[in-house]
């Protein structure tokens, strides 16, 4: 299929390109950029006042398969990252078996290939089991498929597994994707501990268990000299402490959901369970911290640490209810929304945090419009208004806080090697319309 993308917005923030320009595919390779591209026997794609950017990629979702089909598979949440504009997603470990071994990170690799929509690579588990005892066989998990290791679900708590997992990583060149979280702090918690979680008499959970656990894991991180990955940071303290780490030398990298920079605790005086999420939603000033973390350039990519679950986790008491929210359909549009078109975040920096963000941290084919690099193009309409409809999501998962809300700014198109995968919220077969 030769696409020929005529008159759109290209940012790619790999090459420091930001203009009005056209992009031609061909046989899946990005194969010329520039002004007025001419070609006949091509498909053309108007794309005037719209954003051409790089595949967004999302370094944190959670797909449930193996072990967890009722909440999520490879299938739909593939479609879900489809319609959401991301061409890449990396999967968390915490299915059913593990993915603490070879066999199951070519399980779902494989099934993600026959799906034949986005790429997806998995995230090896650090400890077999995720029991936090035992590192998991890493090499065997590289060699597999896997990019990275993270126990996320669950925190490592003994100080020596976390220190191996960075030593023998850096022999590999691959970051530990950190789920900090002291578990003694935050036990039986139900949201954010402050004025809200009094105010609506749930038990809070205090800045301090994730930013404790994130003290530990950068001063490992600088004993050993490998790369340590905060997953789902939240807090103004862990900001803080990921910020003068970096000034010291400590390989670190951090990354930030949309819930996270866009909801505060004073909405869970509903009890609305679609919006009790771990790390919890924090206070304004955590937000207003996150937002800065993001313009100066601390925060290395956004991530939708995409949770789906099935109705009758959320649909009961708040206090039983499961943590997580179904993200990938409605991350880049409360980006647009809440962020860009509010000002608080420049359109190319959030490019620059979907794209070659992720990409660089996990080292990734992707991210970048260069010549001759695999066509994965998320196009988006940054005027398209659009109602959140759970009902109407491609995941399992319809648990969203952000439901009914009009939202300004969608992905339009979304193109994986050189083939429309998605537009306008609907999944394109077969690659094309």
């Amino acid at each position: 299929m030769r696409l020929l993308i005529k008159g759109g917005q290209v940012i790619d923030p790999a090459n420091d390109l930001d203009q009005i320009m056209d992009l031609l595919i061909e046989d899946g390779l990005i194969s010329r950029i520039g002004i007025n591209i001419d070609e006949n026997e091509v498909e053309v794609i108007e794309a005037r006042d719209m954003l051409v950017c790089p595949g967004f990629i999302d370094m944190h979702v959670h797909l449930r398969e193996p072990g967890f089909e009722y909440k999520e598979d490879i299938v739909t949440g593939t479609r879900a990252a489809a319609v959401g504009g991301f061409t890449t997603v990396c999967c968390m470990p915490n299915t059913q078996p593990v993915i603490d071994s070879a066999p199951v990170a070519r399980f779902i690799r494989e099934k993600a290939e026959k799906a034949g929509l986005v790429k997806v690579y998995p995230i090896g588990a650090i400890s077999k089991g995720q029991a936090g005892q035992e590192l998991s066989e890493v090499a065997d998990l590289l060699a597999a498929g896997c990019v990275a290791i993270s126990d996320d679900g669950k925190p490592v708590l003994k100080s020596n597994v976390m220190r191996n997992a960075l030593e023998y990583t850096k022999m590999f060149g691959i970051p530990v994707l950190s789920h900090c979280e002291d578990m003694e702090l935050s036990s039986e918690g139900q949201m954010h501990e402050g004025y809200y979680s009094t105010i609506y008499g749930l038990k809070g959970i205090p800045a301090a268990a994730e930013e404790l656990m994130v003290a530990r894991d950068l001063a490992l991180a600088e004993l050993t000299g490998g790369h340590i990955h905060i997953c789902h940071l939240s807090t103004a303290g862990s900001l803080e402490l990921v910020r003068q780490a970096r000034k010291r030398g400590v390989s670190v990298s951090c990354e930030v959901t949309p819930h996270h920079l866009t909801l505060s605790d004073e909405i869970l005086g509903d009890y609305d369970s679609d919006a009790k999420v771990n790390p919890p939603l924090r206070s304004v000033d955590h937000i207003q911290a996150l937002i800065e973390g993001l313009q100066d350039g601390t925060i290395d990519c956004i991530a939708t640490d995409h949770a789906p679950h099935h109705r009758e986790a959320k649909d009961c008491e708040f206090q039983l209810a499961a943590m997580g929210i179904s993200g990938l359909e409605t991350a880049v549009a409360v980006i647009m929304d809440r962020l860009v078109h509010q000002g608080k975040l420049d359109v190319f920096d959030m490019v620059r945090l979907f794209t070659c963000g992720p990409a660089d941290i996990l080292g990734l084919e992707g991210g970048t419009l260069s010549i001759g690099a695999r066509a994965d193009l998320t196009i988006i309409d940054p005027q398209a208004l659009r109602k959140v409809e759970p009902e109407k999501f491609q995941s399992k998962g319809k648990n969203t806080p952000f439901k009914g809300q009009v939202l300004k700014g969608w992905p339009f198109i979304t193109i994986v090697n050189g083939k429309i995968v998605a537009r306008e919220g609907s999944i394109v077969q077969g690659g094309q319309d």
